[in-house]
């Protein structure tokens, strides 16, 4: 994945950032909450047709889901809840603007294209999530592909301030699906390499798109 390395760049560097929200009393899992609350506004502000307005907050509230992360790192606070927590709500909140977006659609000439292409992009970007936590819980790593969430949240938010958001999901819809076809074959690929053995696998651990990231 495209974001991988810059993502270990930024977050090394947001350890500061991370102290002075601690020192304001602002927990790991306080943060990833407000995140999703910043994504669900997002939401309503494309859904009331400003895509605009929306590309720009959308953007801002991608870069506020580091900071959870960074408190977490700051202050030793790192569970494995916090990272659940994380994965999942990144989920609802990627929902969520595949949601604002297909409302504002609906007002559109072209809705039922839209709103076709929103549920096989939204479809694709939860099946990329999927695949990898299944691998992890299988004893696999699977961050290969594409589409993963920081380099769909950009290409939607530069769509959308450019008031082009079928071109977004155009691209997301076909992209997302290959890039959980890669993991597959990835995994695939991983456990043809592995000895024959007799055992089940082992029991999921794993979390989607970032669930291992310190919280």
């Amino acid at each position: 994945m495209i974001s991988e390395p810059i993502g270990r760049q930024v977050r090394s560097s947001m350890l500061v950032v991370g102290r002075a929200l601690a020192r304001l009393g602002l927990t790991a899992n306080a943060l990833t909450v407000i995140g999703l609350l910043l994504n669900a506004g997002v939401a309503v502000v494309i859904a009331t047709g400003h895509p605009r307005w929306g590309g720009a907050l959308l953007l801002i509230a991608s870069a506020f889901d580091m900071l959870d992360g960074a408190v977490a790192r700051a202050t030793g606070s790192i569970t494995r809840f916090g990272g659940f927590l994380d994965s999942t709500l990144d989920r609802y909140a990627e929902v969520v603007v595949f949601g604002g977006v297909l409302l504002y659609l609906l007002d559109t000439d072209d809705a039922k294209l839209g709103a076709v292409l929103v549920f096989v992009a939204t479809a694709g970007a939860l099946m990329i999530s999927y695949a990898r936590a299944r691998a992890e819980g299988a004893g696999f790593t699977a961050s290969v592909g594409l589409a993963a969430r920081p380099e769909r949240v950009l290409l939607l938010a530069l769509c959308l301030l450019i008031d082009r958001p079928l071109w977004a999901l155009w691209v997301l819809a076909i992209v997302t699906h290959l890039t959980a076809v890669t993991r597959i074959l990835h995994v695939r690929r991983l456990a043809l390499q592995e000895p024959a053995a007799g055992g089940a696998a082992p029991p999921p651990t794993g979390d989607p798109e970032g669930a291992t990231r310190a919280k």
